[in-house]
């Protein structure tokens, strides 16, 4: 794997999709902090992973301080819940100052809300259609 720019990272949700990235952008040469509610979840997180685990809800100020929010790079809010990514993006953008914010949004209905509020979107949904559409030589105009 290519090494990226060392940058702190702070991922928000250990799921399938923030376990991958974390580990990828982990063993890139990032510095990485991984905040879940789910226990098991952070200690599924694969050998390969050498970065830091926070245990807590990131609704809460106190949990986004204990991750350093205000010096990270780029904010991952990547829960499956489009809600906990809003309000934790908007909150890193807007009170913490962080320069690059990433939100997946899982219900495309959402996504305009976050592109007022400035903040970048992956929409999980919309890539699979894209791809379903792709493989059958549809493409979008």
């Amino acid at each position: 794997m290519r090494k990226a720019e060392s940058l702190y990272i702070v991922i928000v949700g250990c799921g399938r999709i923030g376990s991958i990235v974390a580990t990828k952008l982990s063993v890139s040469g990032s510095n990485v902090v991984v905040i879940d509610s789910d226990e098991t979840a952070l200690e599924s997180l694969p050998e390969e992973f050498t970065g830091f685990k926070i245990i807590g809800d990131v609704t809460e100020i106190s949990v986004l301080r204990d991750a350093k929010l205000d010096k990270a790079d780029v904010l991952l809010a990547l829960t499956g819940d489009d809600n906990t990514n809003f309000m934790v993006a908007s909150v890193a953008k807007r009170f913490f100052g962080v320069k690059r914010v990433i939100a997946r949004v899982n219900e495309p209905a959402n996504e305009d809300i976050f592109k007022e509020f400035d903040i970048e979107i992956v929409s999980p949904t919309r890539l699979a259609a894209m791809k379903v559409l792709s493989e059958l030589g549809v493409h979008e105009t």
